[in-house]
């Protein structure tokens, strides 16, 4: 099988791999942001997390708010650029904060968190709720985007500025939507591969233990902001998507979703993301899977 034998029970919520220097770490949501670090992607080890206390603004911009969800980590113009979630359950009162650092190793004399505050936000006037944040570039280098949104209006796309916050004014762009209400898609990621964007995002409903429907769909696109398209020619504003791995994948496991892709220095490419194990009372595990793209769209193999 390709699913890597991660050691123990590891639980996490909305998981996301980076490298640095040998040394993987894991991202994930959690009080001040959880994180853990492996040099084999099989044992991790707890770290310190990115904030002992929640910056201010976060309490004063989203009353209530405690944890943050769904952190997407990458590097870029020589520094870690980390944007977290800022909201509470079932709300579209939420926001986007970012913070920098410049190296993961807590050992370092050049660690520290320096958080530089909100980037989007969002209320009930708005098409869209600002969680679940992902960047991504296009191929030639010269435009970044974050990804986000949950539910409401679905995934929408904005472009950032080279200092990571988005452009002033700049139009967002719908990526994906079902269509329905409610309108369960969220957790979008985009990851490059040969000649096309490929996007992965999460349908149905998560945080219900064995009863979650969770499922990870994909499709892609030749261009950053799309349309994406699944194997059948459906766009993902219609609600289309190729489902990767679903409740019914495995007997053991309920409810997969939340997905990020990782490409390691020797070209394995690992789809992450959580599941509920039906064999610990429900319990939101990390799993890592490794990822083939076969006739130009990505599967994963029993």
């Amino acid at each position: 099988m390709a699913l890597l034998d991660v050691k123990g029970s590891v639980n996490v919520h909305d998981p996301e791999i980076v490298k640095e220097n040998g040394v993987y770490y894991r991202f994930s949501t959690g009080q001040g942001i959880a994180v853990a670090k492996s040099v084999d992607l099989k044992t991790w080890e707890d770290c310190q997390p990115v904030f002992k206390e929640n910056p201010l603004w976060t309490s004063k911009a989203i009353p209530g708010s405690t944890w943050f969800w769904a952190p997407d980590i990458t590097f870029h113009e020589g520094e870690w650029r980390l944007y977290y979630s800022v909201s509470t359950f079932g709300s579209q009162k939420s926001a986007i904060g970012l913070c920098v650092n410049k190296t993961l190793d807590q050992s370092s004399p050049d660690f520290g968190w320096k958080d530089l505050g909100c980037v989007l936000q969002s209320d009930q006037t708005c098409a869209y709720n600002a969680i679940d944040p992902a960047v991504f570039s296009d191929f030639d280098g010269e435009a970044d985007y974050l990804l986000f949104g949950s539910f409401w209006g679905g995934l929408f796309a904005v472009p950032l500025t080279k200092e990571g916050f988005v452009v002033k004014d700049a139009p967002v762009t719908n990526i994906a939507t079902r269509n329905t209400q409610p309108n369960p898609v969220e957790g979008g990621f985009v990851f490059k591969h040969q000649d096309f964007y490929y996007l992965f995002a999460s349908y149905d409903f998560c945080c219900r233990g064995t009863a979650s429907t969770y499922h990870i769909v994909c499709g892609r696109s030749d261009k950053p902001l799309g349309p994406y398209l699944d194997m059948f020619g459906k766009p993902f504003l219609e609600g289309g998507g190729d489902t990767l791995r679903d409740s019914f994948s495995f007997d053991r496991w309920a409810g997969p979703g939340h997905n990020s892709v990782f490409r390691d220095d020797d070209g394995k490419i690992y789809l992450v993301y959580h599941a509920y194990d039906r064999s610990d009372d429900g319990k939101s595990v990390l799993q890592i899977e490794e990822l083939f793209f076969e006739d130009g769209f990505p599967s994963v193999k029993e």
